[in-house]
């Protein structure tokens, strides 16, 4: 069921939801997508394939838990709550509270996830009509009425390699690495990733529903640092971190197998999420990209030992480079190791493969692609 439009056949929304709906979509990950390229070639691969599914389960500290709790009695407007360790701030609404994931949210996230009851209280300053000034009790997954994770960059397109050519360990956002220029860490996977199977997230926009922590999230719009005008490869791919998306989830649906609260001694607190993504085969172009093998994929090596806005690089390596354990550098060889579980990102290929198959998640494409404007604009 497709059109053609010169060389290059065109598969439209309507079609493959057709296709799901009757049970004959063709789901793959990309990883066995690249593997039906390399044995049928690029044309037969694409029209055996209607859908390829990309995913990341990356550490993150850009993000912020919001909750919507009841009123109590009297009522009460919250300035500043605690919840177990966590601190946070309110002045959204009487009872509408944001916790930081960095100020203790990660651990507090993981705890209700897992059925806990946490220690709760609160101060707010005397109204009319709230004059309570204090409340201390505990509060539970069940008891808190709606709540969503907001994750302010999501998915981007691609990653760094962090080195350091300081002494010692220099702490990275992903965790220490050994100076001078002794080992590597490297956050993205390359490969089945969501930003190099789907280059510039085109299609990604505001509503468009992925998989995060095993329950259906949103992109809200643009991440932090979203930057689409970076340099690319011929094929279309992001030579560095280049467009990136936020997204929401709901908190009832998360699943604590998929998301894990994560702590580094020096950056502080953070969550490790599991996402996925399913990449459409509208056409060749799409199929190629998203076949695009580690070999021919790079990733920007930066020198975190300088605590500069803009990092010296030190050149890039391909991914094949990266997965093998070690990376040659000019003179030096160094050890590197991935900052993301790569079993947890298969899992939820897997898991979004089976819904799909399933028709128990949507397949849209966006009524509006990502901006085009950076986001990343320098303080001066």
């Amino acid at each position: 069921m497709s059109a053609s439009r010169g060389n290059a056949p065109i598969r439209t929304e309507q079609e493959l939801e057709i296709l799901q709906r009757s049970g004959d979509l063709q789901v793959c990950s990309a990883a066995a997508f690249c593997e039906r390229v390399a044995a049928r070639g690029l044309e037969q691969a694409f029209a055996d394939t209607h859908v390829v599914v990309a995913g990341d389960a990356g550490f993150t500290a850009q993000a912020s838990l919001v909750l919507h709790l009841g009123p109590s009695d009297p009522p009460i407007r919250i300035e500043r709550f605690r919840l177990g360790s966590a601190e946070g701030g309110g002045s959204h609404g009487n009872t509408d509270l944001v916790l930081p994931i960095q100020q203790g949210g990660a651990q507090a996230l993981e705890q209700l996830l897992q059925g806990r009851r946490l220690p709760f209280s609160a101060s707010g300053l005397a109204t009319l009509q709230q004059p309570r000034q204090e409340l201390e009790t505990q509060l539970s997954l069940d008891q808190i009425g709606a709540g969503r994770l907001l994750l302010h960059r999501a998915i981007s397109e691609n990653g760094v390699v962090a080195i350091s050519s300081r002494e010692g360990l220099t702490p990275t956002p992903w965790g220490p690495v050994l100076g001078p220029i002794s080992s590597a860490l490297f956050n993205c996977a390359g490969a089945g990733s969501i930003g190099l199977t789907m280059p510039g997230l085109h299609g990604l926009g505001p509503g468009s529903p992925v998989l995060v922590a095993g329950t259906i999230g949103w992109v809200s719009g643009a991440g932090a640092g979203h930057n689409p005008l970076v340099r690319r490869s011929a094929s279309g791919h992001a030579l560095s971190p280049g467009a990136s998306c936020s997204v929401e989830a709901d908190l009832h649906g998360l699943r604590p197998r998929w998301i894990r609260a994560c702590s580094h001694r020096q950056e502080g607190d953070g969550l490790l999420v599991a996402i996925a993504a399913p990449v459409p085969l509208l056409n060749l172009t799409v199929a190629r990209q998203a076949a695009c093998g580690n070999e021919k994929l790079q990733a920007p090596v930066l020198d975190y030992g300088v605590p500069r806005r803009v990092k010296p690089s030190l050149g890039s390596v391909s991914y094949g480079d990266l997965l093998s354990g070690a990376l040659q550098l000019d003179a030096h060889r160094l050890r590197c190791a991935p900052a993301f579980s790569p079993r947890l990102a298969a899992e939820m290929v897997d898991e979004l493969c089976t819904l799909l198959q399933a028709a128990r998640f949507p397949l849209r494409l966006p009524l509006q692609g990502l901006p085009q404007r950076p986001a990343l604009l320098p303080l001066e």
